[in-house]
């Protein structure tokens, strides 16, 4: 198996453009957040637009609306109607497939209910472009991981261990004794690319390929940090990318720019927040 380093991020993302514009930088659907959860869509939109995206598109429940558009200035809103637990409705579901958008983050904060279930199932089985499902949109699947196998472009899965379990019927501790045959088994069967979080986050395709990542330590270990890395994935995979190689790049920054964070802030005292601020000094250390 190979370990990423910084040439993976070289190979992934070309050089801005002199005459680029938000129109050819790529546009993301994220449909994410709750009541009571909309910090990790905030943290993943954030995190998109410091991976260079030119335009987010914001889908989630009307009652976060004001708190999410106080926090992401750069963002288009789609406020959404919801059911009286104030997550998404399932009838959402053909406004949103309406939506122009080069690829699409599912997931965060979204809430397990019998809405949610109805709106990623469907949402898998009929978006055509490329999409990263996270956290609560792999939790609305669990019971049945057979619906990726319906999809119309290139899936990847960002899952940690527990979520990992759920999808393959077993358990937290049973996955980690065994991440890389986890990842690539998982990855072989539903045909999508699988990033199983972690120490040391192993990357897996459905031809076989997996790499382990370098990056990262544990001041990272705290909720949020999976929100980051969703949407540096979307946001990527938005912009054109292979996604096997946007998700290799996603994570080594990912993890470098928490390393940065550890050494200014220490391991006890970072945030995600931080980790989102040192992506600029990531993508500097990598030559861009």
């Amino acid at each position: 198996m190979e370990r990423t380093d910084k040439n993976i991020v070289k190979k992934a993302i070309a050089p801005r453009p002199d005459d680029a514009h938000k129109g050819t930088m790529g546009a993301l659907l994220s449909v994410c957040g709750s009541f009571g959860m909309a910090g990790a869509g905030i943290l993943s939109g954030a995190a998109a637009l410091r991976c260079g995206l030119g335009l987010l598109k914001c889908a989630l429940p009307k009652s976060i609306y004001p708190i999410a558009a106080s926090r992401l200035l750069e963002s288009v809103f789609l406020p959404l109607e919801e059911n009286a637990d104030g997550k998404i409705s399932a009838g959402a579901l053909p406004y949103l497939l309406e939506q122009k958008a080069d690829a699409a983050l599912l997931g965060c904060g979204l809430s397990v209910c019998d809405d949610t279930r109805e709106l990623i199932t469907g949402f898998i089985r009929r978006f055509d472009k490329p999409m990263v499902l996270d956290a609560d949109a792999l939790n609305c699947i669990a019971d049945d991981p057979s619906v990726l196998k319906d999809a119309k472009a290139p899936i990847i899965i960002t899952p940690h261990p527990m979520e990992m379990a759920r999808l393959c019927g077993t358990t937290a501790a049973e996955v980690n004794l065994d991440r890389e045959s986890t990842a690539r088994t998982f990855a072989a069967r539903y045909g999508v690319i699988v990033v199983l979080k972690g120490a040391g986050t192993v990357i897996a395709s459905p031809d076989g390929k997996a790499r382990l990542n370098t990056t990262g330590n544990s001041g990272m270990a705290t909720g949020g940090s999976g929100d980051v890395l969703a949407g540096m994935c979307a946001s990527l995979l938005a912009q054109g990318k292979a996604p096997f190689d946007c998700a290799c790049a996603a994570v080594y920054l990912h993890g470098l720019a928490g390393d940065l964070a550890a050494e200014r802030l220490g391991k006890i005292s970072m945030l995600p927040s931080d980790i989102i601020d040192e992506l600029p000094n990531a993508f500097r250390a990598c030559g861009f």
